[in-house]
């Protein structure tokens, strides 16, 4: 994108006001109502009623039951916390290329260089997790074992993490696009880019939360369930070998690609708020591993855990995840590696695997006003957001994978997931006619499916 064109610089403007969204303050309380009440309510669920709807006969049993199950240990705040500062270091010393994001408009057009050694990190992680716990040293299986006083001090952390960083930012003047309504300000963030110093070396927050720590936990606490699964009955069932193939698939792919994060809206716009911080450090660990502790709990409660498995419907979920994932991966990597060459910072992706497809040669784009061309090739020339689809593709499965026993709350996250993704829909489309004008109007109709070519 030309920064020298008179339509950057209306951007710049528009982009430097703040617009209220989630219906502004009370959307944002009770949001964050919300998000607290969910990952509460499911381990309530699992730990006295096996996943399944959760009712308690009056008040006091409620909190009798909250003081049970959700109080924070020691134990559990050495374990969360070791986990992230460990994460933290090797943010900042292990090897990776480094890419330049793109220019802030609001930071007089600024390029900050991120580090991009998630896959690194996310190997030694691998390595050092298995020596640890085949040779004894340190039982993956804890993990399990103290889940609930885990989530407990995580959504303590990221509530205290999310004040410190608003005041922190108030403090030293790096606020951004402010509303000056304080709890909506504080919901969506006044901070662009928080880095701390480690080691000699920045490390980007956002990134790191973004990227790494939400999705290695997640995949800590599923192998911790799988892991707890065989060391009970010396097996691993099919529904959750199906879950830990389909989160090692979606984790490793956020690993590889982290090079290709500094050139999306989440970094280059998204601030580093409270919905940010608490669902990357706290919610989307905990809710997202939902499915592999339903399947869990339910085999512990029947003692069969290979009762009532349809292996030809496990097939079946296993095509669709694959070929879900294909689209998933190789999509957004078209759109890119498109924006990094036209950017001028593309690096090639070593990661495996590289799927096919995954960079189109002399591609199709239209040509606007503001200087940001709009891809029209690939996948991108048959709909506008062929990764949604994909992702709540994949998300549908993940709660499928519980099919052996009847239960609601295993599509609690296909169904919220379904509605995040239409609500940043909704925001793409808004963000992307403020910024193209007449432009995106003619895109929408050389493009006109959002989701399904030919469908919607």
């Amino acid at each position: 994108m030309s920064t020298n064109s008179p339509f950057y610089e209306v951007y710049n403007q528009k982009l430097s006001k703040e617009q209220k969204e989630f219906d502004g303050t009370l959307g944002a309380i009770s949001l964050m109502i919300f998000s607290h009440f969910i990952p509460f309510y499911f381990t309530l669920s699992l730990r006295y009623n096996s996943g399944g709807l959760y009712y308690p006969s009056s008040f006091n049993e409620f909190i009798e039951n909250v003081q049970e199950t959700c109080s924070p240990t020691w134990s559990a705040c050495y374990l969360y916390m070791g986990f992230f500062l460990i994460q933290l270091i090797l943010a900042a010393i292990l090897p990776g290329p480094e890419v330049k994001g793109l220019p802030v408009p609001t930071e007089n057009n600024r390029q900050y260089t991120y580090k991009c050694n998630a896959l690194t990190s996310w190997y030694l992680t691998l390595i050092c997790i298995s020596v640890c716990h085949f040779t004894g040293i340190f039982r993956m299986t804890i993990l399990a074992d103290q889940s609930d006083s885990i989530l407990c001090v995580a959504v303590i952390f990221s509530d205290i993490l999310s004040i410190y960083s608003h005041l922190y930012a108030l403090k030293t003047n790096q606020t951004c696009r402010m509303t000056h309504s304080p709890i909506y300000d504080f919901f969506m963030g006044i901070w662009l880019n928080p880095r701390i110093r480690i080691l000699g070396q920045d490390v980007d927050l956002k990134m790191i939360a973004e990227v790494r720590l939400s999705w290695l936990l997640l995949f800590l606490l599923i192998i911790s369930a799988a892991l707890k699964q065989y060391e009970i009955f010396h097996t691993i069932t099919w529904p959750m070998i199906f879950i830990l193939t389909a989160q090692i698939l979606y984790i490793n792919a956020c690993m590889k690609g982290e090079e290709c994060i500094p050139v999306t809206w989440d970094i280059f716009y998204e601030k580093w708020r409270w919905m940010l911080i608490y669902w990357n450090l706290a919610g989307v660990p905990f809710v997202y591993a939902f499915q592999a502790y339903y399947i869990l709990v339910n085999s512990l409660r029947t003692q069969k855990p290979n009762e009532n498995i349809s292996m030809t419907f496990i097939i079946i979920l296993f095509i669709v995840l694959i070929f879900a994932y294909y689209i998933w991966d190789s999509s957004p990597s078209q759109k890119i590696r498109f924006r990094m060459q036209q950017q001028g910072i593309y690096i090639t992706r070593n990661g495996f695997p590289q799927v096919p497809w995954n960079e189109i040669k002399n591609p199709k784009y239209l040509k606007t006003e503001c200087g940001s061309p709009l891809l029209i090739d690939g996948y991108w020339k048959y709909c506008r957001k062929p990764a949604y689809t994909a992702d709540i593709c994949m998300a549908t499965c993940w709660a499928l994978s519980c099919h052996q026993w009847f239960g609601v709350l295993p599509y609690f996250y296909p169904i919220f997931f379904f509605f995040m993704i239409i609500h940043r829909y909704t925001r793409d489309m808004t963000r992307c006619q403020a910024k193209y004008g007449k432009d995106w109007a003619t895109y929408c109709k050389r493009v006109p499916y959002a989701f399904i070519p030919g469908v919607i």
